[in-house]
């Protein structure tokens, strides 16, 4: 039976985030806010958790979901390389809703469904997740609703769709904004823009320079007739943050638009200037996550 916490109470806060992580560690779902939408998180690396969070939404492993963080030290334990530019926009935009695409630490023992070697990562701008990511390590976090419908803004609209297949609701009122998160593919030699979000793209340029969207052709094949390793990078990419994209693919199954309030987006009560701490302090990362603990987003989820 799920358990529903006030998170306005700090009681009922102190009292949720406890349930919350010994829920995750026992491989069960939980639903959190987040500064885009709500999100249902499961432990990263308990696999059938993982499989849980995307039976609950109706979605299959073509669709891998994100990987929220609470720390930098967190993300970059997750990644083989940053890339060139991957500290930068860390620097620049985290905490916040701007999502990585990077080659997966091949070392991990996890499986997050056809993520093709990559996985989106994203450390969010909101204090109470934040929190809760410390203490389960990173999670992997998907929009709180069934595929097809519209992202949960609020706890109640979570619960309507997802029900008894989420152990803990983490209610922190009214949360996220009309922006998903902005996604940057950094897995190839030039970023690319694989979704437009809450992160102008001439910022992204003003830190990287040379951004690459849909508009840019294709790159040529090579003498033998195939892609080159940047265009098979980028395919990769996209395909493992299909999760990400709803906004921007409204023919596909599980692309609801971002829902738009009447009441005013919620405000972050995470800044950039109390988050600068948050990158020296130890998180926990997947070592000690490998215990049934932690889930990670996208947000737009735009969580991802």
């Amino acid at each position: 039976m799920s358990r529903r916490y006030d998170c306005s109470e700090p009681m009922e806060r102190t009292r949720g985030i406890a349930e919350a992580v010994s829920a995750v560690r026992r491989g069960e779902l939980i639903v959190l806010p987040t500064d885009t939408v709500y999100g249902v998180g499961a432990d990263a690396f308990t696999p059938p958790a993982v499989t849980a969070l995307l039976d609950a939404k109706g979605r299959g492993r073509e669709m891998p979901p994100p990987v929220l963080v609470g720390s930098v030290r967190a993300a970059t334990a997750l990644v083989e390389d940053l890339g060139t530019y991957g500290q930068d926009l860390i620097d620049e935009f985290w905490p916040g809703a701007l999502t990585l695409v990077c080659r997966a630490n091949p070392n991990l023992m996890w499986d997050l469904g056809e993520t093709k070697g990559t996985v989106a990562v994203r450390m969010p701008m909101h204090e109470l997740a934040v929190e809760l990511l410390k203490e389960t390590g990173p999670l992997a976090v998907s929009s709180a609703n069934l595929s097809g419908q519209q992202a949960a803004r609020n706890v109640d609209e979570a619960e309507k769709m997802l029900g008894d297949t989420v152990a803990v609701y983490l209610d922190g009122g009214v949360s996220g904004h009309a922006d998903p998160s902005t996604i940057i593919d950094l897995t190839g030699p030039v970023p690319r823009l694989l979704r437009a979000g809450a992160v102008p793209e001439d910022k992204i340029r003003s830190v990287v320079g040379v951004l690459l969207t849909d508009e840019d052709e294709p790159d040529e094949p090579d003498a033998a007739g195939e892609p080159d390793a940047s265009a098979k990078a980028t395919a990769a990419a996209e395909s493992a943050v299909l999760s990400l994209t709803k906004e921007q693919n409204p023919g596909a199954p599980d692309a609801p638009a971002e829902p738009v309030s009447d009441e005013p987006p919620a405000k972050p009560s995470l800044t950039k200037g109390e988050s600068a701490g948050t990158r020296d302090t130890p998180a926990e990362g997947p070592a000690d996550t490998a215990e049934p603990a932690t889930d990670p987003p996208p947000d737009p989820a735009a969580g991802r």
